[in-house]
């Protein structure tokens, strides 16, 4: 087992790791729209948060030297359905040629008030 972090993306706000590289899988953790640098929620619409959470979500995978082809499994969560087509929208465009398998679920509250978290299963092979 090993652990993935870089400073591209921000660092764990509680006892866990960015990402683990356990055989040929890689588990990241759930991305929040946070800017790196200051841990702060950035602002703006749903979209522009979904684009921050995707983003950070991608510097991890680099990291690990993979790209978002290698996702095979994301679980999206939204702070309300409402949301669904706008985030649905940005997601699309960033899952182009590998389209993973997705659950997508609504949830009463997110870490640090965020309107989207992503998480995501990637394969080295």
């Amino acid at each position: 087992m090993e652990v993935v972090n870089t400073k591209k993306s921000p660092a764990a706000i509680g006892p866990y790791s960015q990402a683990i590289k356990t055989g040929d899988l890689l588990f990241i953790s759930g991305q929040l729209p946070m800017d790196p640098e200051t841990m702060s929620i950035i602002s703006g619409s749903v979209k522009d948060q979904t684009v921050k959470a995707i983003e950070n979500l991608k510097a991890i995978l680099e990291e690990a030297g993979l790209t978002l082809n290698n996702v095979v499994k994301t679980t999206v969560f939204i702070k309300d359905m409402n949301d669904f087509a706008d985030i649905n929208e940005i997601y699309a465009s960033y899952f182009v040629e590998n389209k993973p398998a997705r659950a997508c679920v609504e949830v009463a509250r997110l870490p640090k008030d965020a309107r989207v978290e992503i998480e995501a299963i990637a394969t080295f092979k």
